[in-house]
């Protein structure tokens, strides 16, 4: 069943007056049961709510559909016209997803699956505010940053050193003249802020997994991988860097050739997270519409040991996230 206005308009009243009454929403039948507790744990560390209008019901079944134990939920910043924003195209993180308020009072009632993110549009005079009142409650992430800024920024630098004093990973989308411009020269900033953990995502970082990746404009090439390109180089050259295996980018990674995959996963096993980043209400392989359980089966197909893959399930996000 759909949200109705009503109970749209009630949130949003919560939310608009910082009455975060928590326990107030619809209990949900979210993971449960004998069934349930047998199964090996899995954290997914992206998703989000009320993702291209799926409703919260369709949220929770969709990840019990998945298997998921503990979900990350991310959330959007504030809708604004601005630059970062390409003036409202990219409000909601392009995807109609809730924003801070929205996923923390989620998160809150059903914190025994659930965890949150912060967010905040960077060129806005009260970013990091937005953010550190978020940390400050308990988000154990920020991000997902996905806005049209140069990763040097200095709005960016504002919010990485919020990630250092609360110690705490920042998840960044890279997509090539949209999102985080500059990929190339990150590099300077994983050595400027080592203490900070920093997790990439989305079409520009797997795209160039492959050394011979030289059009950046292609967001899902195709065919076999030569190892050694930039987001290779991140992952072995710098601690802090891990990689958000979520979304049709990154399934797209693991498919496009098994054999590098295969090698891939196994040089990276402490540095790489699963991740579902998928909007369908389904969770599963044989809707043909999931690519969060479809990246779990690829996973699960494509690594080497038992131990690996539970590393890229659980164990990696369990350390990163302290959860």
């Amino acid at each position: 069943m759909r949200k109705t206005s009503h109970s749209r308009s009630r949130r949003s009243f919560l939310v608009n007056t910082g009455v975060f009454a928590l326990g107030s929403a619809m209990p949900l039948n979210l993971i449960a049961g004998d069934a349930a507790k047998k199964k090996e744990p899995v954290i997914d560390i992206h998703q989000h709510i009320h993702y291209l209008s799926r409703t919260d019901e369709e949220l929770a079944a969709h990840q019990e559909a998945m298997g998921i134990t503990t979900t990350i939920l991310l959330p959007a910043g504030r809708p604004v016209n601005s630059p970062s924003t390409h003036q409202g195209v990219s409000n909601g993180l392009q995807a109609a997803v809730g924003g801070n308020a929205e996923t923390y009072l989620f998160a809150k009632e059903h914190k025994k699956h659930f965890r949150f993110g912060a967010c905040a549009v960077p060129d806005l005079p009260d970013a990091a505010y937005e953010i550190e009142k978020y940390l400050k409650l308990g988000a154990v992430v920020i991000g997902e940053l996905k806005f049209g800024v140069e990763c040097d920024s200095p709005e960016m630098h504002k919010i990485y050193r919020l990630a250092q004093q609360y110690d705490v990973p920042v998840l960044m989308h890279w997509q090539h003249t949209m999102y985080n411009y500059g990929f190339e020269r990150f590099y300077k900033i994983l050595e400027q802020y080592p203490r900070v953990n920093f997790i990439g995502h989305a079409q520009t970082w797997w795209a160039n997994i492959d050394k011979n990746n030289t059009d950046q404009s292609v967001m899902y090439p195709k065919g076999a991988v030569t190892p050694g390109g930039i987001t290779d180089r991140y992952l072995s050259d710098y601690h802090n860097m891990y990689g958000d295996l979520s979304a049709g980018s990154g399934l797209n990674a693991l498919t496009r050739d098994e054999a590098h995959a295969k090698a891939f996963l196994e040089k990276h096993q402490d540095k790489l997270l699963y991740g579902s980043d998928c909007p369908d209400p389904f969770g599963t392989v044989a809707s043909g519409k999931c690519s969060g359980a479809n990246d779990i089966e690829a996973i699960r197909k494509l690594s080497g040991s038992k131990r690996t893959e539970r590393r890229l399930l659980y164990e990696n996000a369990k350390k990163l996230f302290k959860l």
